[in-house]
């Protein structure tokens, strides 16, 4: 059922630039998610890792909440089933998985799939919230992907139906599948705050695993890199990326909110290259696709009327 076009947040031309901002800030700090996650989880289990970030985090959010937002917490806590339900998909389900493909390939090929996440939220935004990309969006899309293809396929496209996809690379599909659903139902229904409403999320989800880190047991970081690994996590991708994310969704349409994901990539490839790895002709060609597709794709969906 699509949205009807009344109920769309009005958007101003600071709001939505600082939204891009926002933007920004998070894709680059869930870059850093993937590249420090591959050292955390080489010392702790996906379900312990997920565990530890929201447990730490959950104490300075509600902390941020109370002085930047100053929430009405009831009507908060009575919204808790949507917040459990979000909370479950986009904060335990996407990194779960994403953690979990950590352990069998690379942060640079998971965040090179994490880029086929803006068509899935752009059809997703077509048939949830009733949303029409204009040519410009869907070419940017296009684009983005193809610069995918090409770095995933080293300058080859056509050579990509000659490897299947390992089981690493599967999990990571399910990852954004996730990720889609967390973007458009967070962009649909009441409009909460949210650094509040990310704090709550975090709560669930660290009741909700619990009961599974008593079970099978709950695995420390045994080496200072994995300590300071698990406190960057903790911080940035848990705090910083779910707040900034979650406001540039009050302020930017899910299709643009979705290509902007790419920036995930450019990201782990500039870290990459700081970090002395190899980087390739057809990497670089494929990132700036990559990148021109972002800003190619930054036109506003239009709502479909609705009577």
């Amino acid at each position: 059922m699509s949205a009807p076009a009344a109920s769309a947040p009005v958007v101003t031309t600071r709001g939505r630039a600082l939204g891009y901002l926002a933007l920004v800030g998070a894709t680059l700090s869930w870059a850093g998610n993937y590249l420090l996650g591959v050292i955390a989880v080489a010392e702790t289990d996906p379900v312990s890792l997920t565990w530890l970030r929201w447990v730490l985090a959950v104490v300075p959010l509600f902390l941020i909440a109370q002085l930047v937002e100053r929430p009405d917490w009831r009507a908060l806590f009575r919204a808790w089933p949507r917040l459990a339900l979000l909370g479950a998909i986009g904060v335990a389900g996407y990194n779960l998985l994403l953690y979990a493909a950590l352990g069998t390939e690379t942060p640079f090929q998971l965040s090179l799939i994490n880029a086929f996440n803006p068509a899935l939220i752009a059809i997703a935004a077509v048939v949830f919230l009733g949303a029409r990309l204009g040519w410009r969006g869907i070419g940017g899309i296009l684009l983005a992907f193809a610069g995918v293809l090409w770095i995933i396929s080293s300058g080859r496209p056509l050579s990509i139906l000659e490897h299947p996809p390992k089981v690493g690379s599967l999990i990571m599909v399910g990852a954004i599948v996730a990720w889609t659903a967390y973007t458009i139902i967070g962009r649909t229904g009441p409009r909460l705050p949210p650094i509040s409403a990310v704090a709550v999320q975090g709560l669930c989800v660290a009741i909700g695993l619990t009961p599974v880190v008593l079970i099978q047991g709950l695995s420390l970081p045994e080496t200072a890199a994995g300590a300071w690994s698990l406190a960057y996590i903790a911080v940035f991708p848990s705090i910083a990326s779910y707040v900034l994310w979650n406001y540039a969704l009050q302020h930017v349409p899910p299709a643009q909110a979705g290509v902007s994901l790419n920036l995930i990539t450019v990201f782990t490839a500039i870290a990459t290259v700081l970090l002395g790895m190899a980087v390739t002709a057809p990497q670089i060609v494929g990132g700036v696709l990559v990148l021109a597709g972002v800003v190619l794709a930054q036109e506003a969906p239009t709502q479909r009327r609705t009577s």
